[in-house]
């Protein structure tokens, strides 16, 4: 079945434009409630948490209201990360959980993400059910099942003390120097809480959320922000979450920025010397750096490659057993902890690392020589469609020929904007550029 609502990651879209009217959250809760109340005879739970958006006060009351009106129980959880909803989901027994975000995005847009009783994004499939109900008449509950809905006032403490447990038992923070960046968002109480209450000396930043400056000027989409801070109070790590916490980036003590990718190899090098790798495999998308397959293979580890979308990556992992995956943006999925990327529990990871070793961030943050890697997006018009140009396709040809054997073109469309993302690799940075000016300029024209 074919989705038209849902992207590579729920619903998303401009705040009080199609699809983020709070008609159509009515509708969209109601159908998600009758989707759930076919696999339950009594009054399903639901649990909903939203990041700090000021349309999250109307998504949140619209889906509440659709959620009910077709008997569902709805637990408000308010400001949390995303990944607490996942955990959240499956340790209050809910039949759905939802989180009213659109991540890394600015302010002025919002998205709605689904999570199964398990605690993991649904599937394609659930999603596509969801859609046909949507399209149909959703028959409400009789005036004696509607839901109730209610506020839970300790569900951002319950994630703060699930994240503490997962850092080793006996380790402390004691004497390090953390600067975390929540980016006006969804952690901007949970991580400096949890960082503060293992040890760590914490300077928050992006703590002062209003409504319109989530991930504005600061998060991992601005991890400068983060890294000046690290310089200016001689910080031995620096901590960039996106809006909703599924994702981080992390800055050395000299101000040098890593990527997931990076974060990965430390991870996957350190649990397969552990004998905790399952499977002998980190699993990322095809966006993560040649490098990385590299380093990898160095080590007699592999590398599973999932089209774009942690979803992607977590589905790969569920189906072959894997515990390690992620993506180069920062998400970072570690199953043996959490259902989703989880920003600050990563981040523990590797400060783990860091008290363990008694190593520097900026010798960890060095697993690997990255391959020369360039990403430019070109923005287009809605309705269109310039990869099905001649002009577009001839140029990746010639650019793939160019490669062959020295580096690897991909271009696609993103999950989440109106952008046509054109990266490349390759070994000759000169080559590198020129092919991807090529590209962009044929996307442009066809745009």
């Amino acid at each position: 079945m074919s989705r038209t609502i849902f992207g590579t990651d729920g619903v998303r879209g401009r705040a009080n434009s199609y699809p983020m009217t709070a008609e159509m959250a009515l509708r969209l809760g109601a159908a998600a409630g009758r989707f759930f109340r076919r696999k339950s005879e009594d009054h399903p739970r639901v649990v909903i948490g939203k990041d700090t958006r000021l349309s999250g006060y109307m998504l949140e009351n619209a889906l509440t209201a659709g959620l009910t009106s077709t008997g569902m129980n709805v637990l408000l959880l308010g400001p949390v990360p995303t990944p607490a909803v996942g955990f959240l989901t499956r340790s209050m027994r809910a039949d759905v959980g939802i989180m009213i975000s659109a991540s890394h995005n600015p302010a002025h847009d919002n998205g709605i993400k689904f999570f199964g009783p398990d605690g993991f994004k649904l599937s394609d499939d659930a999603e596509s059910e969801i859609e046909t109900i949507l399209a149909g008449e959703i028959t409400p509950a009789q005036p004696g099942n509607i839901g109730r809905a209610r506020r839970i006032e300790d569900g951002r403490g319950r994630y703060v003390e699930y994240a503490k447990t997962t850092f080793p038992a006996g380790q402390r923070l004691d004497g390090l120097k953390v600067v975390v960046d929540c980016a006006n968002g969804a952690a901007y109480r949970a991580a400096p809480d949890v960082l503060w209450e293992l040890g760590a000396e914490v300077i928050p930043l992006g703590v002062d959320p209003n409504g319109f400056n989530i991930n504005d000027g600061v998060g991992s989409t601005h991890p400068q922000t983060c890294a000046e801070a690290v310089r200016r109070h001689g910080a031995h790590l620096g901590i960039s979450l996106d809006g909703d916490a599924d994702r981080l980036m992390l800055i050395d003590e000299t101000g040098h920025v890593a990527d997931g990718d990076q974060i990965m190899a430390l991870l996957a090098d350190r649990w397969a010397r552990q004998g905790r790798l399952r499977g002998g495999a980190l699993v990322a998308t095809v966006m993560s750096n040649l490098g990385l397959e590299h380093f990898l293979e160095g080590r007699g580890l592999r590398l599973e490659r999932t089209s774009v979308g942690d979803r992607y990556v977590v589905e790969r992992m569920r189906r072959q057993g894997f515990n390690l995956g992620g993506e180069q943006s920062g998400h970072i999925v570690m199953t043996d902890y959490a259902t989703t990327g989880d920003g600050l529990i990563a981040a523990l990871q590797f400060l783990a690392a860091m008290a363990e070793t008694q190593v520097p961030a900026s010798e960890l943050l060095r697993q690997f020589q990255p391959v020369p890697q360039l990403l430019e997006n070109v923005r287009y018009a809605p309705g269109a469609n310039p990869l099905d140009a001649e002009s577009v396709k001839s140029a990746i040809r010639q650019a793939e020929t160019r490669l062959e054997g020295t580096g690897r073109v991909l271009i696609r469309k993103s999950g989440t904007e109106p952008l046509i993302r054109v990266m490349a690799e390759a070994e000759d940075e000169t080559v590198l550029r020129q092919v991807v000016q090529d590209i962009v300029g044929a996307v442009r024209s066809a745009a």
